[in-house]
C-alpha cells in the first residue's frame, strides 16, 4: 500500500470470527496506515479497522476511527435490513434502529423512519378506501392530506385516481338502482341511467343498463297498447315489438288471443 510520502508501508488482513471478515491493519502507528483505512472507508468498505493495540494519541485515533466505521457499518446493515423487510417482505412495521443516536446519527435514523412512514401512509389510505369499496361502502375516499399537510406529487395523483374511481362507482351504482326502482318497482317506464364522463367498461355497463330499460319499456308499452285496444273493442292491433325468450312466448300468446277474439267476433257478427 503506498504511503502518502511515496514510500511503501505493508498492511495485512486478519479474520475476526465474531464479526465476520474484518480488515485489521496490523502495522504500528503511521499516517499511511490511517490514510489507507480512511480511503477504504471512503470506498464503502466498512469492514476496515485500525489496530486496537495502539496506545496514546494514536490509540485514541484508532478507537475513534473504529467507532465511526462501526457506526457506518451498522447503519448500512440496518438500511439494507429495513429496505428488504419493508420493500420486499411487506413488513411495514419495521424501522431502522441505529446504535448511535447522537447528533446527525439520530437525525438520519429519524429521517429514514419518517421517509418509510410517509411512503407507507398513502398506501395504507388507499388500502383502507379500497377495502371499504370491496365491502360495498362507497362513502369512503382517500384523504388528500396527512397530519394537516396536503398530499403532493404522485401521492396526490394516486389519491385522486382512486377517489375518481370510487366516485364513478357511486354514481353508476346510484343510477342503476334508480332506473331499476323506477322501471321495476314504480312502473315509470323510459328511465335512463345518466353517468357523465364515463368511458370504457363503465360506458359499456351504462349502455347495457339503458338498453335493457329501453327494451323493457318498448315491450311493456306495446303490450299495454294492444291490451287497451282489445279492451276498447279494437281487435286490429297486434304486438309488433321484437322480443325473445319468455317475452316472445307472451307476445305470441297475446297475438293468438287477439286473432281468436277477432275470429269469434267476426263469426258472431256474421250470425
Amino acid at each position: 500500500m503506498k504511503r502518502a510520502s511515496g514510500t511503501l508501508t505493508t498492511a495485512t488482513e486478519n479474520a475476526e470470527p465474531k464479526n465476520g471478515s474484518r480488515k485489521i491493519l496490523t502495522e504500528g502507528p503511521s499516517l499511511a496506515v490511517i490514510l489507507a483505512a480512511l480511503q477504504t472507508m471512503r470506498d464503502g468498505d466498512f469492514s476496515v479497522r485500525l489496530p486496537g493495540s495502539w496506545t496514546g494519541l494514536e490509540g485514541k485515533i484508532a478507537d475513534t476511527f473504529n467507532e465511526i466505521v462501526a457506526a457506518n457499518e451498522q447503519m448500512a446493515q440496518e438500511l439494507k435490513r429495513v429496505g428488504k423487510a419493508v420493500g420486499k417482505e411487506g413488513k411495514t412495521r419495521e424501522r431502522t434502529r441505529f446504535h448511535e443516536s447522537k447528533g446527525a446519527w439520530g437525525q438520519i435514523e429519524v429521517s429514514v423512519n419518517t421517509l418509510v412512514e410517509d411512503l407507507l401512509r398513502p398506501t395504507a389510505e388507499v388500502t383502507r378506501a379500497i377495502a371499504a369499496v370491496a365491502q360495498g361502502n362507497l362513502t369512503q375516499t382517500v384523504r388528500l392530506d396527512v397530519d394537516g399537510r396536503p398530499l403532493e406529487g404522485e401521492f396526490l395523483r394516486s389519491a385522486n385516481i382512486v377517489n375518481t374511481m370510487i366516485q364513478q362507482l357511486g354514481v353508476f351504482t346510484a343510477e342503476v338502482i334508480r332506473v331499476a326502482r323506477e322501471v321495476g318497482t314504480d312502473g315509470k317506464l323510459g328511465g335512463q341511467a345518466q353517468v357523465p364522463g364515463v368511458a370504457g367498461t363503465w360506458k359499456d355497463l351504462t349502455d347495457s343498463v339503458n338498453l335493457m330499460a329501453n327494451n323493457l319499456t318498448g315491450q311493456v308499452r306495446n303490450i299495454a297498447e294492444v291490451a287497451t285496444a282489445v279492451a276498447s273493442g279494437d281487435l286490429s292491433r297486434k304486438i309488433t315489438v321484437d322480443v325473445r325468450g319468455e317475452i316472445l312466448q307472451l307476445k305470441e300468446a297475446i297475438n293468438t288471443m287477439v286473432d281468436q277474439l277477432r275470429s269469434f267476433a267476426s263469426e258472431v257478427t256474421r250470425v
